[in-house]
C-alpha cells in the first residue's frame, strides 16, 4: 500500500483560492475541525520568547496534563510539537511488521507507518491504531477492542467531551494515547501534542525529539489551557449546541447526518462534489474524501459566519 496517495487534508486554503479565487481573507475554512471560538491566550513574559525552554516549565505543563486528564500515575506523559510530529516517530518504536488501521480514518497514520515499511492492513493483534472518536465518522473505540500489544489511541478530538476517553488504560503496558492542543481549543498554530501511556514507549518517543522539543510559548499556553476546566465545560456546552445547529440547517437541505464530533459533522450528500463546488463559490471551504463520492465534512462556523453558510446554503 502507498500510503502516501491518500495524504489529503483539510485546511488547504491554498488551493481553494487557486481554483476559486479571491484572498485567504475571504475564505471561511470549514474544512477542519478546530474550535472556531478558540482559548483566549494569556499574556506571556518577554522571555519567553528569548530564553530556552527550562525543565520546570516543561514539568509544569506534565503536572497541568496530568491534573486535566487524570491521568493514572503509572503512565508517562510527553509534550510534542504537535500530534502530528509524534504519528511520524511511532513506527520507529518497533521493528517494522504488520499494523491495523481500521479505515477510513486519518490518514497520516497509515503514511507515517508506510513510510517505515511497515504492512498496512485492518485487523492485527500485533500493533493497531485507533482514532477515538474516528475522524471522519466520529467512531468510537470499546475499550475491549483496544488489546493489541501496541495500541495507539488517537484522541486527537475527544476533548470536545467530558467522557468516553480511554486515558484511564494510559497505564497498561503497550498502550498511548495521543491528545492535541489544536483541535478542542482551536490552538492549532501552538502546535503542540501529548503522548500519554506506557513509560518505557514515552522514553522510546523523547528520545527522537530531541531537547527542547515544545517552545517556551506552547509550554506556557498549554499549562494555562489545561488549568482552565471552567472554560473547557462552557466550549463543551457551547460546541454541542452549534453542532445541532449544523445538523438542522444540513438536514433540512437534503444532507443526511453520517456521523462526527461536535467540532465536525459528516454528511451524506447526493454530490459531494457539487455541495463542495457550491459552497466554494461562496468562499466557503469544505471537506470532501477521495473515497467517497456522497461525504461531505463541515466544521463549525464562528458566530459571525452562520448567515453566510445559511445563504451560500
Amino acid at each position: 500500500m502507498n500510503a502516501s496517495k491518500t495524504r489529503d487534508h483539510g485546511g488547504n486554503l491554498d488551493a481553494a483560492v487557486a481554483r476559486f479565487g479571491g484572498a485567504r481573507a475571504d475564505w471561511i475554512d470549514l474544512s477542519t475541525g478546530i474550535n472556531p471560538q478558540p482559548f483566549p491566550l494569556p499574556d506571556l513574559a518577554p522571555e519567553i520568547w528569548t530564553a530556552l525552554p527550562d525543565l520546570a516549565a516543561t514539568q509544569a505543563l506534565e503536572k497541568a496534563a496530568r491534573a486535566f486528564w487524570n491521568i493514572p500515575d503509572g503512565a508517562g506523559v510527553l509534550a510534542a510539537p504537535g500530534v502530528s510530529a509524534l504519528i511520524a516517530r511511532l513506527p520507529s518504536l518497533l521493528p517494522a511488521a504488520t499494523v491495523a488501521i481500521p479505515g477510513p480514518t486519518y490518514n497520516e497514520h497509515a503514511a507515517a507507518f508506510g513510510a517505515h515499511g511497515w504492512r498496512i492492513t485492518k485487523q492485527n493483534r500485533d500493533v493497531m491504531v485507533a482514532v477515538h472518536p474516528n475522524n471522519p465518522d466520529g467512531r468510537l473505540w470499546p475499550a475491549a477492542q483496544l488489546c493489541a500489544r501496541l495500541t495507539i489511541v488517537d484522541e486527537s478530538f475527544a476533548d470536545a467531551t467530558s467522557s468516553g476517553s480511554h486515558v484511564n488504560l494510559s497505564a497498561r503496558p503497550g498502550i498511548l494515547i495521543l491528545k492535541s492542543l489544536g483541535k478542542f481549543w482551536g490552538l492549532a498554530g501552538v502546535r503542540l501534542g501529548f503522548a500519554i501511556g506506557d513509560s518505557v514507549l514515552i522514553a522510546k518517543l523523547a528520545e527522537t525529539l530531541g531537547p527542547w522539543p515544545v517552545s517556551g510559548p506552547a509550554l506556557a499556553i498549554g499549562v494555562a489551557a489545561l488549568q482552565d476546566p471552567a472554560w473547557a465545560s462552557k466550549a463543551r456546552t457551547r460546541l454541542a449546541i452549534d453542532a445541532d445547529r449544523l445538523d438542522a440547517l444540513m438536514t433540512d437541505k437534503g444532507a443526511r447526518l453520517v456521523g462526527g464530533t461536535t467540532l465536525f459533522r459528516l454528511y451524506d450528500v447526493d454530490s459531494a462534489r457539487a455541495w463542495h463546488d457550491r459552497l466554494a463559490r461562496a468562499r466557503i471551504w469544505s471537506r470532501i474524501f477521495p473515497y467517497s463520492s456522497h461525504w461531505l465534512r463541515l466544521g463549525l462556523p464562528a458566530p459571525e459566519q452562520w448567515r453566510r453558510l445559511e445563504a451560500a446554503l
